[in-house]
């Protein structure tokens, strides 16, 4: 007798157990700064939500997008939670692999930035919650621009850059003219190119389809992109991506980036930054046309649609990209460090726009990017630093190699060009858009 109830209560403890165990959701995302600050403040969620735990899976952003990308298409159910962006949300919505976002009052869908919730849906419905937004800028040394004399302007030409590269160019004191991304990358050096390319007057398809990659505009921004990075930019700029350049900018070694307005917070915070006090900013620049001159971006966080965790994954990604969150941020790092590009009301937010000397300049580079407007010539694709159909990431990831061995002198510009025209079409025939 005593044997059975000893078994009957070990059996009750043991399903006392069982029915408390936490569900552990695996969030895949980038290793960007405001994904490392979301990690930190995990407590707060499993405070909040006892009964769910958070298992990181923190990748390059090249290795995410080929991690998440191989196991929602084999449907291999690794993650709970994808960081994704406004390139495949709309491309894996209409092919069913993601759940539809349900949000209540409190989350206040209607308070995300139209353009930002716009790239996030698919027939009206929202796919992927944005945990962060952003266009791209122009970052400068306002001190080194008064040092040189130079005015710089709200929008300045990319020949006025140059200029200034020029004068502000002190290697011997560590100090180069321009920062830019040269890791190949359809979202490493392409989304970068990408806005050079379409302000020179270019586009990565014609009306037809077409391949417009071996054309004046393209070799237009090649030939300038090299000489002003041979010229002024830092040793080995063809391994560099998002991270690298800000960790350049933060030690006082460029005079200019042009990189994502989120860059805006880390380089303005004097904890991480030498050069917090002497930076200004402005438009991104442009050459013969303003159009796509600036890009248009979310990080956002999405649920397979295969996922067997859907309810806790749907609380996880709510308090992530939710107000509350935002201001969790502002109280536990500061109003200069919450995550930007999403939401109305931080900008409506006066401790934000006191602590956040670039938020008008972030603010105006979101609202004037137009990802169904954003070539001089018509466009069959949308999209500004991206072409949003599934066949843009092998093309991306082919001439971002392209670019980046022009960069570092292992191919001519006229090589690297050719042979990224090539590799286009053959996708593009492959795929059926024409003959």
């Amino acid at each position: 007798m005593k044997a059975f109830l000893k078994a009957g209560i070990a059996f009750a403890i043991a399903g006392a157990g069982l029915a408390h165990a936490a569900t552990e959701l695996v969030v895949a995302t980038v290793n960007n700064g405001h994904m490392i600050e979301m990690q930190k403040l995990t407590p707060f969620f499993e405070k909040a939500y006892p009964d769910i735990k958070l298992k990181w899976v923190t990748l390059e952003e090249g290795t995410l997008r080929q991690r998440v990308t191989t196991d929602i298409a084999t449907k291999g159910g690794q993650f709970d939670v994808m960081t994704i962006g406004m390139y495949e949300t709309p491309i894996w919505a209409k092919k069913g692999w993601l759940k539809e976002i349900a949000t209540d009052a409190a989350y206040d869908v209607d308070d995300l930035l139209p353009a930002i919730r716009a790239g996030l849906s698919e027939g009206g419905k929202l796919y992927a919650s944005p945990f962060y937004g952003e266009s791209s800028m122009l970052m400068y040394r306002k001190d080194l621009a008064d040092k040189v004399g130079f005015k710089m302007p709200e929008q300045p030409t990319w020949e006025q850059v140059k200029e200034f590269a020029g004068k502000a160019h002190d290697p011997k004191a560590g100090v180069y003219g321009m920062c830019l991304r040269g890791k190949p990358g359809w979202g490493d050096n392409m989304a970068f190119f990408t806005t050079l390319v379409n302000t020179n007057g270019g586009q990565w398809f014609d009306m037809q389809w077409k391949p417009q990659i071996d054309t004046k505009p393209w070799k237009d921004a090649l030939t300038f992109y090299v000489d002003i990075m041979k010229s002024y930019g830092p040793p080995g700029a063809s391994a560099n991506s998002f991270n690298e350049n800000l960790a350049l900018f933060n030690e006082g070694k460029c005079a200019m980036w042009v990189d994502a307005t989120i860059a805006a917070s880390f380089i303005s915070d004097p904890k991480q930054s030498k050069v917090a006090d002497k930076v200004g900013f402005a438009q991104a620049p442009v050459a013969v046309t303003p159009k796509g001159a600036n890009w248009l971006w979310a990080w956002a966080l999405a649920v397979p649609a295969g996922s067997q965790k859907v309810e806790a994954a749907e609380k996880f990604v709510k308090w992530a990209t939710s107000k509350d969150y935002i201001k969790l941020v502002a109280k536990e790092q500061g109003w200069h460090a919450v995550p930007t590009g999403t939401r109305k009301s931080t900008y409506a937010t006066p401790e934000f726009l006191k602590a956040a000397k670039f938020a008008d300049a972030e603010k105006k580079a979101l609202d004037t990017a137009n990802p169904n407007d954003s070539t001089l010539p018509k466009s069959p694709y949308v999209g500004v630093q991206f072409a949003a159909i599934p066949e843009f990431q092998a093309i991306g990831v082919a001439v971002g190699q392209q670019i980046s061995a022009a960069l570092s002198g292992k191919v001519t510009i006229e090589q690297a060009l050719k042979t990224s025209q090539a590799a286009a079409e053959r996708e593009m025939r492959k795929a059926g858009y024409y003959k």
